[in-house]
């Protein structure tokens, strides 16, 4: 009979508990919280949640410490209350300088502009993206329907009722006035680009192929900082607290004692959100 010693018989794999001082984070209230923490895996969403968990942890110990909380059997909205007070008492965040606003305003001119503005129609010729033969039927459908819009443009409506899978259809293909980031990120790159009128060939997305028609184009402009002021000053302001409360959670951890898990830069964005 072959013998196995003891120790070559592995052992408990499973991680080890997260403890923030002597309080410990239970799995199930992990599994709970991922819910509000969407992420490309479960594994990530798992870490986010329960570092959002120690972070609330955290705050409430340092509540109870100094009196602004009760040390246990709190309601999450009491917790949260006793939370905010304690980050409006403890957090300093300094108010961003007129000059500093000015600087952050002329080094950001993409952050404070009118975007471009698009009047669209457009004709969406189904197909899904692994669907080759349907892909190349649609394209060439679509080169058609381009040459005859060439020919007479009266006919968009006519085609986008026939032959559009969007709802838009029912308006004749009428997108209405895009700015960008409200379409799918593929066709809105490509719209960027495009002058007024017809495109002269169909146009690729996830969901298929489209004719467009640029029917206006309003070009975006940098505002002046006067314009944008307050929206600077409230960008600053936030960047200050991030970094405020960064610094104030990672003190917290260094004091209180965090096992089993350790924050990052995003555990600060995490609160704020």
């Amino acid at each position: 009979m072959l013998k196995i010693d003891i120790e070559q018989i592995p052992g408990d794999t499973s991680p080890p508990p997260i403890r923030v001082g002597e309080a410990t984070i239970a799995e199930a209230d992990i599994a709970e919280e991922m819910q509000y923490h969407p992420a490309d895996s479960a594994g990530t969403a798992q870490l986010k949640a329960a570092r959002a968990l120690v972070v609330r942890e955290l705050l409430r110990q340092r509540a109870v410490a100094l009196g602004v909380a009760e040390a246990a059997g709190e309601a999450v909205d009491e917790a949260d209350v006793a939370i905010a007070e304690l980050l409006e008492r403890d957090l300093e965040v300094p108010e961003p300088a007129e000059e500093d606003c000015r600087r952050f305003h002329a080094a950001h001119p993409e952050r404070f502009s009118e975007p471009t503005r698009l009047r669209v129609r457009h004709v969406l010729l189904a197909a899904a993206p692994d669907d080759a033969p349907a892909r190349d039927a649609g394209y060439r459908l679509g080169e058609k329907l381009v040459r005859e819009l060439q020919e007479v443009p009266e006919r968009f409506t006519e085609f986008a009722q026939r032959h559009s899978a969007c709802p838009s259809r029912e308006e004749g293909g009428d997108l209405g006035w895009l700015a960008p980031g409200q379409t799918v990120a593929e066709l809105d790159r490509a719209l960027q680009h495009l002058p007024e009128g017809l495109h002269d060939r169909p146009l690729a997305s996830r969901y298929g192929w489209h004719i467009v028609s640029i029917d206006q184009r309003v070009e975006g402009r940098e505002l002046p900082y006067e314009q944008v002021a307050e929206h600077v000053r409230h960008s600053l302001r936030e960047q200050a607290t991030r970094r405020a409360l960064r610094h104030y959670l990672l003190a917290l951890e260094a004091e209180i004692g965090v096992d089993g898990i350790s924050l990052d830069d995003d555990s600060a964005s995490a609160l704020m959100q």
